[in-house]
């Protein structure tokens, strides 16, 4: 077998899998992981998934979270996270339990997800509470395991009737039927607290009789001690996917530390060859790197090993190098919608958002994770749907920088308006502020800038420069392939469209020369807005949204996956003045001139975003900036 790049997914994946869950002419379609395992072992096409284990801190959730972004761009078959129960992992509301960081992962990180969960230590009513949160979550994976006793306790695993992992699998399956994709844990050379290697074997097929769809290896270090655990496997009946655990060599004391902890013992040939270099962290990581590199070679050209599962131990150096060199770091793959789909089930129907939270897809998402039914084919009167509150969800403090890294983003003292006008024009041109420090966000937008946005860069950097503070904009689009490495999205063969679209903050005294403008321009519609709802004009339908992204397929209806609509902007205007004080105001002292600077924003800046509903011609937006430009001059 030669290992090659993984096959890229442009569409909806297509499979014969019984618990296939999809919508006739949807884009998005959910598939359990055990069908997609199988679908990828039907093509020959191996795979990887990643394990990571939940930090202590909120700063160490920050740094995981940014770890598995990078390692997420390879695509990942899923990735899972383990279970701690002394921090009480059922907890969603704290950021450190497992529970909370894989419903992070799967909702926010956009990864399909599996939580490891365990029956000791826990009477029965309280794992039937942490199936149900997982299940509230959007979590359908689970590695179903016994779990380790801790020293001197003397909890009795009779107490629940799990006594082990065989029970809590078929727990699972009476509670859930097959809402839930179980994974088990194999042991290439038996279980170390088991009497023998055979004997294990038989408990671990009756963990799979018991409702298990796949196994996963613990780790070793020696390929033919996977394939010879397969094959015994094969022996005794056991047919379903089995996976091999990689551990990455990182650090003497890390394989050290592991290999007591999982009671194995490290081979002779690669103790002969690290403990000469133990003092070396970097000879004995580029050696771990070659060495999982070489067995991973060996496993997956067996045609034992369908993919491989990495022990990241939170870190992704180590495993991004192997990913590439065996070629499974795959990337750029062709885009569902132009916004990034949610990983969770629930959401397979959606289709459509509001255009607002296009740079801000996590705030979107939590103040819709409580909607029972989402959009698609149109987005309806939104008066009726329930956005819910900020306030309550952590990660949007997770997500950003330390308080001292934004200050010499946005400015230890402002002293002017047009100090924080020179910010949003450096975030715009990717220029380094006077700190020496390219300003990589701002409080609007999660994520780094679009790649469309360098079309209109040169047009949107001089309007911040002049006070126009933009914060969401696309260029017009009219008829480009879907394939199109910048604006393409959605079904291979397609054309997509988009209207010209800008949303900035600006000065009461330009909003009012921009609405005598506006008349001028019959194909713009816009809406401006104040903090305290007191200004609120528009030419728009109070309830009817606006199209403003489209695409056309062949064989398939219009799908619209962007819209203007006015009443979900009542919802997003407030948010977006908040953000102000709430994300950069209170990186201030209360009586300090930049919190007083901050605040003006909030207070005496409008809200604006236009519609150039003309999407055949160059837009008119720049002409409608420049012509109210021109006239505070004027005037």
């Amino acid at each position: 077998m030669i290992l090659t790049k993984r096959k890229m997914r442009t569409g909806p994946m297509e499979m014969n899998g019984e618990r296939k869950e999809t919508r006739k002419g949807s884009i998005n379609t959910f598939v359990p992981l055990i069908d997609q395992m199988k679908a990828q072992i039907a093509s020959k096409d191996p795979w990887f998934s990643l394990e990571f284990f939940p930090p202590k801190t909120m700063e160490g959730a920050n740094d995981l979270f940014q770890r598995m972004k990078v390692l997420a761009q390879g695509q990942p078959l899923f990735c899972d996270v383990t279970w701690h129960p002394s921090n009480h992992p059922g907890d969603v509301e704290k950021p450190t339990s497992s529970m909370c960081v894989a419903s992070t992962m799967l909702n926010y990180l956009n990864i399909n997800t599996m939580i490891h969960m365990t029956c000791t230590h826990q009477p029965k009513m309280k794992i039937k509470e942490h199936l149900i949160t997982a299940k509230k979550e959007g979590i359908r994976n689970i590695l179903a395991l016994r779990g380790d006793f801790l020293p001197g306790e003397d909890w009795d695993p009779k107490d629940n009737n799990l006594s082990y992992a065989k029970d809590f699998v078929k727990f699972i399956r009476e509670e859930h039927d097959n809402h839930f994709v179980i994974a088990v844990a194999g042991y290439p050379v038996g279980h170390p607290e088991c009497p023998s290697y055979r004997k294990d074997l038989r408990h671990l097929k009756e963990k799979v009789d018991a409702g298990a769809d796949f196994v996963i290896s613990q780790l070793f270090f020696d390929a033919k001690t996977f394939i010879d655990f397969v094959d015994d496997c094969r022996k005794i009946g056991i047919t379903c996917p089995i996976i091999p655990g990689i551990l990455p060599i990182q650090s003497y004391d890390s394989l050290r530390h592991i290999s007591k902890l999982a009671k194995l013992e490290v081979p002779k040939n690669i103790g002969d060859t690290i403990n000469p270099i133990k003092g070396n962290d970097e000879a004995i990581r580029k050696f771990g790197i070659f060495q999982a590199v070489e067995m991973c070679k060996v496993l997956l050209n067996s045609g034992k090993a369908p993919g491989l599962h990495f022990y990241t131990l939170n870190r992704d150096y180590a495993t991004n190098c192997i990913l590439k060199k065996l070629g499974l770091f795959a990337v750029d793959i062709q885009r569902p919608l132009p916004w990034k789909l949610s990983a969770n089930y629930a959401r397979i129907d959606e289709e459509i958002r509001p255009i607002f939270w296009n740079m801000r897809p996590q705030s979107y998402i939590c103040r819709t994770s409580d909607w029972d039914k989402f959009p698609n084919g149109r987005w309806g009167n939104s008066s009726l749907a329930s956005f819910g509150k900020l306030t309550d969800y952590y990660m949007f403090y997770l997500n950003q920088p330390r308080k001292a890294e934004l200050l010499k983003m946005w400015g230890t003292h402002l002293e002017k308006e047009e100090d924080v006008w020179k910010v949003f024009q450096l975030y715009i041109t990717g220029e380094e502020n006077e700190n020496g420090i390219k300003i990589s966000m701002i409080p609007w937008n999660d994520d780094v800038l679009s790649t469309e946005t360098s079309l209109i860069t040169n047009e949107l950097s001089y309007l911040n420069s002049q006070g126009v503070l933009t914060i969401n904009s696309q260029p017009a689009i009219n008829g480009l392939s879907s394939s199109d490495p910048v604006f393409g999205w959605g079904y291979p063969n397609g054309y997509v469209y988009q209207k010209a679209y800008l949303e900035f903050f600006v000065a009461k005294e330009k909003a009012d020369i921009l609405k005598d403008i506006l008349p001028k321009y019959p194909q713009v519609n816009y809406h401006i807005v104040s903090s305290k709802g007191d200004i609120n004009d528009s030419n728009c339908d109070e309830t009817q949204p606006i199209a403003v992204t489209w695409g056309v397929f062949p064989g398939q209806e219009i799908i619209q996956p962007t819209v203007v609509d006015p009443v979900a902007f009542n919802i997003w205007k407030q948010e977006a003045f908040d953000l102000w004080k709430t994300n950069w105001g209170n990186l201030y002292q209360p009586d300090s001139e930049s919190r007083k600077i901050i605040n003006y924003f909030h207070e005496h800046y409008l809200l604006v975003n236009l519609v150039d509903n003309e999407f055949q011609k160059p837009t008119c937006l720049w002409d409608i900036m420049a012509d109210m430009l021109s006239e505070e001059k004027r005037r």
